[in-house]
Formats: structure tokens, sequence, C-alpha cells
């Protein structure tokens, strides 16, 4: 089991963030919103995510981070036991909309479920074609 989150893994490409923002489908998940967007062809082996948390809903920095570095390392334990290494890859952005700091139990959970949803929606599209 891989429980790195090497820099292949996270979307930093300003082109392929705006496509994600611009095409891609989003739900909700409090307190997360959710875009998602199946990765270009030639792109590489992995999902990529970004991780999100507007400055104008948590106005200091540490906080930013914290809820960055919180976000990241529920992804990263997750990650291999729910997105399957057979879906087609996925460019993922984790938003966090809400203005109250979460606890990491909170925030594990809700990706947790974040990365089940992804999986259902992927197998049920494979299934159909």
């Amino acid at each position: 089991m891989n429980f790195k989150l090497p820099k292949n893994e996270r979307l930093h490409s300003k082109k392929l963030i705006k496509e994600l923002f611009d095409k891609g489908s989003s739900f909700f998940l409090y307190p997360f919103k959710v875009m998602v967007l199946d990765a270009p062809a030639g792109l590489g082996e992995t999902h990529q995510v970004l991780f999100s948390v507007s400055k104008r809903k948590i106005r200091k920095a540490v906080d930013r981070n914290l809820i960055k570095r919180r976000m990241k390392e529920a992804y990263r334990l997750h990650k291999s036991e729910i997105l399957a290494t057979e879906l087609p890859k996925k460019l993922i952005g984790l938003i966090y909309v809400s203005s109250e700091l979460a606890t990491f139990p909170i925030i594990e959970k809700k990706i947790t479920k974040i990365l089940k949803v992804l999986a259902e929606n992927s197998n049920s599209t494979n299934s159909d074609t």
C-alpha cells in the first residue's frame, strides 16, 4: 500500500485547474465542494487532486494551512483503499467551504465519503459502457 502523496498526484498545472473549473462537474458534501473531471488521455497513471481553502472563509493563513494539511492527510490515508487502480483517472478538486475550523476526524470521515462516492460513480459509468 502506497501512503505517499507525491507531486504527480497533486494537481498543480494552471491549465488543468482551469479546465477542471470550466468543464468539471461538482457536488457538495459539507464542508466540501468537490469538482471532478475525467483526466485527459496523456496525463499520467494517477488521479490528481487539488486542495483549496478560501481566504474569504478562513482569514488566517495558519488556519488555512492547518485545514489543507488535514485534508491532505485524510486523502493520503484513504486513497488506496477506495480509488482502485482500474478506475479511469480523474482530476479532483476538494474545496473547503465552511467558515469554521473542522477537526481531523470530521474531515477524515467526509473525505472518505467523498472518495466512496467518486468510486461508485466511476463504477456505475464503467458498467454502463
